[in-house]
C-alpha cells in the first residue's frame, strides 16, 4: 500500500504492508522526484521495511525555496522525527540515498545542526556538500559537470535531462564564457563559487556511531570521496566499489565483467537488518580488481597514496605477478608503491614538452586523448615501455613533480592513459592540483590520481601527460593571480618539468587478497 502525505510541507510517500505491526523504516530524500523510488518503495516494503520517500524543499510536489544543500540536515532530521511518532514504526530508521540524496541521508549526521539521526546510512556515489562537489581537494574548480547539473537541476522545481546538451548544441562557445561566475543566468550560479568547504564534515564523520554502507563506483567522479568517507567514519563502515560510473551497476565500465555485476537492492537490505541488529564491527570493503573477475579486500589496501612518508627509491620494473585463484589469507597480498622515474628509458620515456606552453586560450582539452607529436608542446608528454607481463593497481596512485611554472599561481593537470598494442587510448586516472610559485624556481608538487583498481594486461603501455589546464573539465586558470571562477583575462604561462626530480608512483599489488563481496559486506 502507498499513500502520499506532507510532512512539514514536504510531499512524501509511505509505502508499506498491511498487518505485521511496527516495522523499521527506510527513508529516501531526493530532489530529483520521490515517484521515481516508488518501486524501490515497494521493494523495501516487501522485505519488511516501511519505505518513505519524499521530494525535498521546493522540488516538485514539495513547498518551500530550492536551494542546494542548505535545509537537508534539518529537514531530514523533521522527518526522522516524524516517522518515528507514528504507529507503524517501530522507532529505527534506515537513510538511503545516492548522490544528492546521499547529501539528504548524510546530512543529519555531518552538517552542523544537532538533531534526530538515523540509525543506519547508506551512501551511494555521495555528493557530500555544495562547495566538495564544486572544487577537487586541492581548490581546483570542476566546470563542466557543474554547469551540467546546474542548468538540468538549479533554480527549477523540476528538473530538464536535455538542458546540458540543448544549451551545447545552441551555444557551443558556452563553456568558454568568462567570468566563470557569470557563465549562467541563474540566480544562484554565483553561490556554486563562494560555497566553502566544510572543514569540520571529516571530524564529525569520525565521531558518527552509526553503521555506514558507502557505495562508489571507480569511473565516478565522487569516488575518492566516498573512499575516505569509509575510512573517516567513525562506526561499522562498509565499502563496496565497483567497475561502475555514476549510476553504479546501470552504468558499468568497459573493464567491468559478469562477476561484477550484483543485486545492489537485495545486498542493501540484507546490510540494512544486519546494521540495525548491531552485528557490525569494524571497518571492511570489497574493490573490484576491474579487468579481472575478481574482488578483492578493502580493508587491506592503506588510507594514504603509496610510499607517502617513505623513501621511494627507483623501480622501473613492473614486475607483478597475480594469482588467479580466490585467496583469502591475507598474508599472501605484497603491496608496494611502483616508482616509474620521469625521463627514464626503462621507465617513463620522454615523448616532447620537459618545456613547454600552458596557454588558457588553448587550452589541453579533457574530452580528447589525441595528442598531435608535431605541434609545438602544450604539455609534457611520457611513456612508459609495454608492459612484460599483467600488472595489478589497487591503491590510492600520485605524481611527484619538481617544476617551475610562470605566474604566481598554476594548476598542474596529470593525465594517466593506458596505450593498447592496436593503438586504442583508455584514460585511467586523472588528477589536478594547484600551486603557488612565487617565482622561476622549480618546486615539488603532488598531483593526487586518486583511487586505482585495474588489472592491466601485458602489452600495454602507461601514457603520462602533464599539462597546465583539464578543460572543460576544469575551470581554466588564468595565470594573472586573479581568483579562476572571476577572471576575464587570460595569460600564458611557460613551464617546465625536471624530469630526473619526477615520478609515477602506482600503487602495485602482488596476489591481492580475493573476496566475496557480498560475504564482505555483511560480515
Amino acid at each position: 500500500m502507498l499513500r502520499s502525505v506532507w510532512v512539514g510541507g514536504l510531499a512524501t510517500d509511505v509505502c508499506l504492508t498491511a498487518g505485521e505491526g511496527p516495522r523499521p523504516a527506510v527513508l529516501i530524500r531526493t530532489p530529483y522526484d520521490r515517484r521515481r523510488h516508488r518501486a524501490e518503495l515497494r521493494a523495501w516494503a516487501a522485505r519488511g521495511f516501511v519505505g518513505v520517500g519524499q521530494d525535498v524543499r521546493g522540488r516538485y510536489a514539495s513547498g518551500g525555496d530550492w536551494r542546494p544543500y542548505r535545509s537537508e540536515a534539518a529537514d531530514g532530521a523533521a522527518t526522522l522525527a516524524w516517522i518515528r511518532a507514528q504507529e507503524w514504526s517501530d522507532g529505527r530508521v534506515v537513510a538511503v540515498g545516492a548522490s544528492y540524496a546521499a547529501h539528504c541521508a548524510l546530512a543529519p549526521l555531518l552538517e552542523e545542526e544537532a538533531g534526530e539521526v538515523p540509525d543506519a546510512v547508506v551512501a551511494a556515489v555521495p555528493a557530500l556538500g555544495g562547495a566538495e562537489v564544486a572544487r577537487e581537494p586541492s581548490g581546483v574548480e570542476r566546470l563542466s559537470s557543474r554547469v551540467g547539473w546546474w542548468l538540468t537541476h538549479g533554480d527549477r522545481t523540476d528538473s530538464d535531462e536535455e538542458a546540458f546538451a540543448r544549451a551545447l548544441r545552441d551555444t557551443p562557445g558556452l563553456l568558454d564564457r568568462l567570468p566563470v561566475r557569470k557563465m549562467l543566468p541563474h540566480a544562484s550560479w554565483p553561490d556554486v563559487w563562494t560555497a566553502r568547504r566544510d572543514d569540520g564534515l571529516w571530524a564529525r564523520a569520525a565521531c558518527a556511531r552509526v553503521p555506514l554502507l558507502a557505495v562508489g563506483g571507480s569511473r565516478d567522479p565522487f569516488a575518492d570521496e566516498t573512499i575516505r568517507l569509509w575510512r573517516s567514519w567513525g562506526g561499522a563502515a562498509r565499502l563496496l566499489l565497483g567497475p561502475w560510473g555514476h549510476g553504479l551497476t546501470t552504468t558499468p565500465a568497459p573493464e567491468a565483467h559478469a562477476e561484477h555485476h550484483l543485486d545492489l537492492g537485495e545486498l542493501y537490505a540484507r546490510w540494512a537488518r544486519k546494521a540495525l541488529a548491531a552485528t557490525l564491527r569494524g571497518r571492511r570493503g570489497a574493490l573490484a580488481l576491474g579487468g579481472s573477475a575478481h574482488w578483492c579486500d578493502a580493508a587491506t589496501i592503506g588510507p594514504a597514496a603509496p610510499g607517502c612518508g617513505r623513501d621511494i627509491r627507483p623501480d622501473t620494473r613492473p614486475d607483478t605477478d597475480t594469482g588467479t585463484g580466490a585467496r583469502t589469507d591475507r598474508s599472501h597480498r605484497v603491496a608496494r608503491p611502483l616508482a616509474y622515474r620521469f625521463g627514464h628509458s626503462a621507465g617513463l620515456r620522454l615523448v616532447h614538452g620537459a618545456d613547454f606552453l600552458a596557454d588558457p586560450r588553448r587550452p589541453v582539452r579533457s574530452d580528447r586523448l589525441d595528442i598531435d607529436e608535431h605541434a609545438a608542446p602544450d604539455r609534457c608528454l611520457l611513456v612508459t615501455p609495454p608492459l612484460p607481463r599483467p600488472l595489478d593497481l589497487l591503491g590510492d596512485a600520485e605524481a611527484r613533480l619538481v617544476a617551475a611554472a610562470e605566474g604566481r599561481s598554476a594548476d598542474w593537470a596529470v593525465r594517466l592513459v593506458a596505450l593498447r598494442p592496436d593503438g586504442r587510448a583508455e584514460p585511467l586516472a586523472t588528477g589536478v592540483a594547484r600551486a603557488d610559485h612565487g617565482g622561476p624556481d622549480p618546486r615539488p608538487v603532488t598531483v593526487p590520481l586518486g583511487h586505482l583498481a585495474r588489472r592491466l594486461p601485458a602489452g600495454i603501455r602507461l601514457r603520462v601527460e602533464v599539462a597546465g589546464h583539464h578543460f572543460p573539465a576544469h575551470v581554466r586558470n588564468p595565470h594573472t593571480g586573479q581568483d579562476p571562477a572571476t577572471a576575464t583575462r587570460l595569460l600564458p604561462s611557460r613551464r617546465s618539468v625536471r624530469t630526473a626530480d619526477s615520478v609515477l608512483l602506482l600503487p602495485a599489488v602482488h596476489r591481492p587478497a580475493l573476496i566475496d563481496p557480498v560475504q564482505e559486506i555483511l560480515r
